[in-house]
């Protein structure tokens, strides 16, 4: 795979509820305002998260990789500047190259306008200039939710992994793998 040219510009979006907010990479100096992000999600939902966006060495590792060559973060920022929203794609790596895996997380209070879907489609755009062929998701059985923005998006359950994930109380979950192949966007 070759390198290809970053998504740099911002935009600002219009959601359903009449709400914007400015879609954009993330930044090395987005450490404070990610960690303010993580600690106000619900209580309920650090359960799920593979990353844990309330410690303060996971929100700087993931600033810090700010410009990784196979992956590419966005934030969902508030017009008074706080974290609404962020996600992800990263390229895996090995015989997987050609694959790359979305991560997808909104703040409470923003949920139901349709900046999941908005994160969705500018993490799908991340992904076409990685040049994946395969795109996947991975998430518990139990985030209903998160499956819908994903099914509408065009994502296919291609697997499932019996009592295969662990949240923080330690209760254990399918995981479900949702997967879009490239080659069937129109885009």
């Amino acid at each position: 795979m070759t390198q290809t040219e970053r998504i740099e510009a911002s935009t600002t979006k219009t959601l359903r509820d009449g709400r914007t907010v400015t879609i954009r990479p993330i930044a090395e100096s987005d450490r404070a305002a990610l960690q303010a992000f993580g600690t106000n999600l619900p209580a309920n939902d650090s359960l799920y998260l593979e990353d844990d966006f309330q410690n303060p060495e996971i929100t700087t590792r993931l600033a810090n990789a700010a410009s990784a060559e196979h992956w590419r973060q966005f934030v969902a920022q508030a017009e008074d500047g706080t974290i609404v929203g962020y996600t992800s794609v990263r390229q895996l790596p090995g015989w997987s190259t050609h694959v790359a895996d979305i991560y997808l997380v909104v703040a409470d209070d923003w949920r139901h306008a349709g900046l999941g879907s908005v994160l969705a489609e500018t993490i799908f755009a991340a992904a076409r200039e990685l040049q994946a062929a395969k795109v996947i998701v991975q998430m518990l059985d139990d985030q209903v939710d998160g499956q819908d923005i994903f099914h509408h998006l065009g994502f296919q359950v291609e697997g499932t992994l019996r009592k295969h994930a662990c949240d923080r109380n330690g209760k254990i979950h399918d995981l479900l793998i949702l997967s879009y192949h490239m080659d069937q966007s129109t885009a």
